[in-house]
């Protein structure tokens, strides 16, 4: 994997229209040399957020009260709450990488990052026709823990990850999420009882080389 140094910024807790605006001035700097490759590390409060592919069926009961946004990533509908850490990757690539290649790269730092807190786990090639398994799966209990949706634009990538830590994983049962309904959402507490989001966020940083 090529040597490829980001600069981090980290926030707590932003709203997810907030961050998409913010995320859109960073990936215009990008695309004007205005900023170096970058790495954003917060959380959301509760949302469900979908891509254009999502079916209607796919979507919660809005009785549940979580909001639903439409966003311009790849990959269908994913959760966004408490607990869990999201990443959003502003990076321009080179002529010789497309989103895709950049994409397999990012579940390999993740898988990485993971394996440092003492989880193994594992990047799944898609079989034809299948539903895309873009994310990262727990080794043992083959359970999916990292989701990932990305975009690029003028060569520069836009959105991320969510890595669950320590939420509530329920709102996962009241979608479909990933475009896949047997899907079974995990969490680092779920499976090794020892979390820690500041041990996580430092974890994450190290694998994208990120300071």
């Amino acid at each position: 994997m090529r040597a490829r140094p980001l600069t981090l910024i980290q926030d707590e807790l932003v709203d997810y229209d907030k961050a998409m605006e913010r995320m859109a001035d960073l990936v215009g700097e990008r695309q004007r040399d205005e900023r170096p490759d970058t790495l954003w590390l917060l959380s959301h409060p509760s949302v469900y957020t979908v891509g254009r592919r999502t079916p209607l069926e796919h979507l919660p009961d809005p009785s549940r009260g979580i909001p639903v946004i439409e966003t311009g990533r790849g990959g269908q509908l994913t959760y966004h709450g408490p607990g869990q850490l999201v990443g959003y990757l502003v990076v321009k690539l080179g002529e010789d990488q497309g989103i895709v290649d950049y994409v397999r790269e990012v579940e390999l730092r993740l898988v990485d990052a993971l394996g440092g807190l003492g989880l193994p786990a594992e990047r799944r090639d898609t079989p034809p026709g299948s539903e895309l398994l873009t994310g990262v799966w727990t080794a043992e209990t083959g359970r999916k823990i990292i989701s990932i949706g990305m975009r690029q634009s003028r060569s520069v990538t836009s959105h991320g990850f969510a890595l669950n830590v320590d939420g509530d994983l329920e709102p996962w049962h009241w979608a479909v999420a990933c475009g896949m309904p047997d899907v079974d959402m995990t969490s680092l507490r779920r499976e090794i009882s020892r979390t820690s989001m500041d041990e996580v966020r430092a974890a994450v940083a190290a694998s994208f080389e990120a300071s």
